[in-house]
């Protein structure tokens, strides 16, 4: 029988994963608590503390705990250390859902920034959006600015694709700056 995994790109050690060019590093960021949040925002607020409104595509978080608005009812909600909330169903007209294991994170940092984030999307990172969750590198992601630093969430199994356009994005915006 074939063996179809020759197909993919191995993913690379993510702990210690680092992209580097001429005014731009990436690496993939890990232990941060991530939760979908969905229904009655308002009520979510009340109960968790975290803001109900959350950032959208490349407005700035900040801070440990902090939410990205990916539709006018949902969250996903980041912090530094897991949250006190129960998961599932909440009578106040809510739903959270731990989802950290799906999703891998990317933060990337520099002067080539914008080149890089030209790369990804048509988007102008300059002008922030209601909604994070956009279509970058050609696959949906959740995008925003924290620390003045990009934030990229995306699946993880679609993790090592992203990493390779990446690399790929990372030496193209160096030949181009080396011309």
């Amino acid at each position: 029988m074939r063996d179809l995994a020759e197909k993919w790109s191995v993913a690379p050690d993510w702990q210690s994963a680092v992209i580097t060019a001429p005014g731009l590093a990436v690496r993939a960021i890990s232990g941060l608590t991530q939760l979908m949040v969905s229904g009655d925002l308002d009520a979510w607020a009340r109960v968790s503390g975290v803001d109900r409104t959350g950032v959208g595509a490349f407005g700035t978080a900040q801070g440990d705990r902090y939410a990205a608005r990916l539709a006018r009812d949902r969250l996903l909600v980041v912090s530094n250390s897991p949250l006190a909330i129960a998961m599932g169903w909440h009578a106040d007209g809510f739903a959270v859902t731990a989802i950290s294991a799906g999703l891998q994170v990317f933060e990337a940092e520099g002067t080539a920034l914008d080149a890089f984030i030209a790369r990804g999307t048509a988007l102008d990172p300059s002008q922030a959006s209601a909604s994070a969750a956009l279509s970058f590198a050609g696959i949906s992601a959740i995008v925003y600015r924290h620390d003045g630093k990009l934030r990229v969430h995306v699946d993880r199994g679609l993790a090592a694709y992203l990493w390779t356009w990446m690399e790929t994005a990372a030496c193209n915006i160096a030949a181009e700056s080396a011309d």
